[in-house]
């Protein structure tokens, strides 16, 4: 039989669902040695458990939870008011109740409790729940302790301890509650300890809070703390506040909120020992837990006692270095526009096709650039790369200028400038492009032919090889020369005639209907697609009603249906490999679910007449060739006017030659990437066949060299592929920062912009001009709901969503640079563009009318 009531120091750390996270983390925490843990004990969750055992109407109630979304306010509101009374009405079982009476008799009946409340889901290292649940302080005698033992069961269902279960994923049926009951104590100071600065995570950085009084007044929010930073043994910060009001503990039991003598509101509440010594007491604590806590902690007869500690569960995780040295880490996915987490397999295919140093955290890569940062040099590069993300280096040279974690090199103002224009290094000539595509497109058919004759362990070591013609594709230094050269150009055309004509970001007309880009050409070749299905009525109606990805080979038995077969199929074989995420190789092609392309082409029917996409792409070749014509014109009338026409001619025929070629790579690099996961995913149906996973799928919870042997050996420790789904929920939950430390510290940047509107949501200008509409709020692509005019807001844009670009107004995006592909699109469709507006998708509500401001780089909510 299940214990009733258990001690802390007879607690074991398998029973969390017995006692909860919170009486779990007690339990340990008064077995540390030197630790003043005020004694107590745990009703169990099988107290709970028999309490409303027999209840129907408590069941019932919690299976329409159970069905209920965080935005149903009103229901959830009713039915836990509802299910609240039935627990704070429920009798105790005797067993129970006399359990309960024992261990107070062994504490003491007569002192002071605190009776607080323990979920089973709770200071867990994925989910806090802090504050969701009640805690009731200085509670005396056996009666009062067993009322206020069913006020804790009934907060498992305040309406904010159900809506965060429902965000987070927890079934309310499986969360139980335990209460514990702990001696008070009555400190003169209490608060909080962060052993990790909760603003920068910095993990040299402790926190403290402190203020007069028992530390509800601060977990509450109603009194402002001093606060107090540590870094390896030195204060380095102090704020004090004015502590008007403390809570303490009324004769008769309960609390009251008193106002602090005036005499001691502006007084330190911990003296400089005592923050050093509680230092020492949370780091010893975050070395037993083996990861930062947030600790609530009392100061009492110069004793600190210790009443709760618990994970903090909003820190980046940091990538692992395996050394002591300083590093300075870059986000990949910011550069990638692709911040959401990528499975183990995904990664290692990124990790074998990149050269750079590269790590991993979070489920996401990152690049240490704390070598190139080493030198005036490598820095000097580094900081002129990131000018198409003004966030990431504001960030970078915040750091630099610090100087407390990257020193400044000796060379720091000997380093020569080795500026070279790249746009001078290349013929300007566009067969250049047409080989380079050439060569891919060809590689990639016989890559196709080779990888048909390969299986077993023999897939990997082709894949492996094969990765190097990848790789060598990719960094082809005549490759690299081209992208560089057409981004060159652009910044020169955009800084000159700035300069000489006073026009801002005139490089953005000049690239639309630019050559050889294949994401452009891939959103007005959906419109062809719509195009070819227009024309029948039945095949419309058809698709506006499928819900399985086996639509495609129904569609034969409608008229028109072969036609709109071929059509769609035709768009497959040319892009089909592409998707939302697709740097991540398990991510879903089109090609494997094409349904994701219907909502696209249905809008793209309702919104445009037969030909949009010719007639799109001649527009902007009509307007790029207007605006080239015009700026020549205009610099010939000034001083030194032919040659000044004569260069801006050189570099507008490299922008229009060369920069539609920056989308051609990736799009090389994705097509193999497809390949390979097709050869792989046979794999994986041998070893679905031989048990050895459960669904194919699983193969991409494995690194490339687990996955290779478990193909050769067919066998594997399944509990891998459990651990692994479970962390990359938990990573879904993370947001990655643009640049981190190997302290863990998040060095945010920030816009250095003056004379906006009031109101007006900064960003980076990437494509000119203003754009007026209703906001569309989208975070996955498979949901757009869109009309023509539209303005798409979104977290981020990678070439999977250029097929909506065609049929809206403007872009705002969360992350992303001058040089990224939402960027580049958008300037080549002439549509208004802002990237990089910090929590766009939170500050913008879906509906709301806004303007776009893409030559100035701002967004307006009208």
């Amino acid at each position: 039989m299940k214990a009733l009531v258990l001690g802390f120091r007879e607690m074991e750390k398998t029973q969390l669902e017995l006692v909860g996270g919170k009486g779990l983390h007690l339990a340990e925490l008064s077995k540390v040695e030197g630790l003043q843990v005020p004694e107590g004990f745990c009703v169990t969750t099988e107290g709970y458990r028999k309490a409303i055992a027999r209840n129907e109407t408590y069941h019932a109630l919690l299976n329409r939870l159970n069905l209920l979304k965080a935005d149903d306010r009103a229901q959830i509101g009713e039915i836990s008011r509802e299910l609240r009374q039935i627990l704070a009405e429920a009798e105790i079982p005797s067993d129970v109740a006399e359990a309960v009476a024992d261990h107070l008799s062994r504490l003491g009946d007569r002192h002071a409790y605190a009776v607080r409340s323990s979920a089973t889901a709770e200071d867990l290292p994925y989910a806090s729940f802090a504050g969701q649940q009640d805690t009731y302080l200085n509670i005396v005698g056996k009666e009062a302790i067993l009322r206020h033992i069913r006020k804790c069961w009934a907060s498992l269902f305040t309406d904010r301890a159900v809506i965060y279960r429902i965000r987070n994923g927890f079934d309310h049926s499986q969360v139980y509650l335990s209460v514990i009951v702990q001696r008070m104590i009555f400190p003169e100071v209490s608060g909080i300890l962060f052993t990790a600065d909760p603003i920068t995570s910095n993990r040299k950085l402790l926190s403290v809070d402190a203020g007069f009084g028992l530390g509800e007044a601060l977990v509450s929010g109603r009194v402002s703390p001093d606060c107090y930073k540590v870094r390896e043994g030195q204060i380095v910060e102090k704020r004090i506040s004015d502590k008007k009001m403390g809570i303490y503990a009324r004769n008769e039991g309960g609390t009251e909120t008193r106002e602090i003598d005036s005499n001691l509101r502006q007084e330190q509440a911990l003296t400089d020992e005592q923050i050093l010594r509680l230092a020492r007491i949370g780091r010893r604590i975050e070395a037993y837990f083996g990861r930062p806590q947030d600790i609530e902690w009392g100061l009492a007869d110069h004793t600190f006692y210790i009443v709760q500690s618990r994970p903090i569960t909003t820190l980046y995780p940091i990538p692992e270095a395996g050394d002591q040295e300083n590093h300075v880490y870059l986000s990949v996915g910011h550069q990638q526009m692709m911040t959401d987490p990528i499975k183990p397999l995904g990664l290692s295919f990124y990790l074998l096709t990149t050269s750079a140093p590269m790590r991993t955290a979070g489920g996401r890569l990152f690049v240490d650039i704390a070598p190139i940062m080493a030198t005036a040099a490598g820095r000097k590069n580094l900081l002129t790369l990131a000018q198409s993300d003004p966030l990431t280096k504001d960030a970078l040279t915040t750091l630099l200028q610090r100087g407390d974690f990257i020193k400044a090199p000796l060379d720091e103002q000997a380093a020569p400038s080795s500026a070279v224009d790249p746009a001078t290094q290349i013929e300007n000539d566009p067969s250049i492009v047409s080989d380079l595509i050439q060569r891919s497109q060809d590689s990639i058919e016989e890559l196709k032919r080779n990888i048909q004759t390969k299986s077993g362990p023999d897939v990997f070591a082709f894949i492996l090889e094969d990765l190097q013609q990848l790789k060598q594709i990719l960094f082809h230094p005549q490759s690299s020369a081209v992208i560089r050269a057409g981004m060159a150009a652009s910044t020169w055309i955009n800084e000159k005639m700035k300069e000489w004509l006073g026009e801002k970001n005139a490089a953005d007309t000049l690239s639309q209907s630019v050559a050889n880009n294949i994401t452009s050409e891939m959103g007005l070749a959906l419109l062809d697609v719509a195009d070819a299905i227009r024309p029948y009525p039945e095949v419309v109606r058809y698709l506006h009603q499928v819900k399985e990805d086996r639509f495609l080979e129904e569609l034969d038995q409608l008229e028109g249906g072969q036609e709109a077969r071929d059509a769609i199929q035709a768009y497959l074989d040319k892009y089909g490999m592409r998707c939302a995420g697709e740097i991540d190789v398990t991510r879903t092609r089109w090609s494997e679910k094409p349904i994701a392309l219907v909502p696209l082409i249905l809008g793209n029917i309702q919104s445009f007449e037969p030909n949009a996409g010719k007639r799109k792409f001649e527009q902007g070749l009509l307007k790029a060739s207007k605006k080239e014509q015009e700026l020549l014109e205009r610099l010939q009338q000034l001083p030194d006017g032919e040659q000044k026409a004569r260069e801006t001619k050189r570099m507008i025929d490299l922008v229009r030659n060369f920069a539609g070629y920056r989308e051609y790579p990736k799009y090389g690099m994705v097509s193999r990437y497809f390949v390979y996961k097709q050869a792989l995913l046979k794999e994986a149906e041998r070893l679905v066949q031989a048990g050895v996973i459960r669904e194919k799928e699983e193969i991409y919870y494995l690194f490339f060299e687990e996955l290779r042997d478990a193909v050769g050996t067919h066998k594997l420790d399944y509990e891998i592929i459990r651990q692994r789904k479970e962390e990359y929920e938990l990573y879904e939950k993370l947001t990655p920062p643009r640049v981190m430390t190997s302290d863990g510290e998040i060095v945010a940047g920030k816009y250095k912009r003056e004379n906006l509107p009031a109101e007006a949501l900064a960003g980076l200008a990437v494509s000119s001009g203003v754009a007026e509409g209703r906001a569309r709020v989208i975070l996955k692509m498979e949901e757009a709901d869109l009309e023509a005019g539209d303005i798409l807001v979104t977290s981020f844009t990678d070439p999977s969503w250029t097929p909506l670009f065609v049929s809206v107004r403007g872009l705002v995006t969360e992350v992303g640079g001058l040089m990224t592909h939402g960027a580049v699109i958008a300037r080549e469709y002439g549509l208004p563009a802002v990237v990089g507006v910090e929590n766009a998708t939170k500050l913008i509500k879906d509906g709301q009318r806004i303007r776009v401001h893409g030559t100035e780089g701002y967004i307006e909510i009208l």
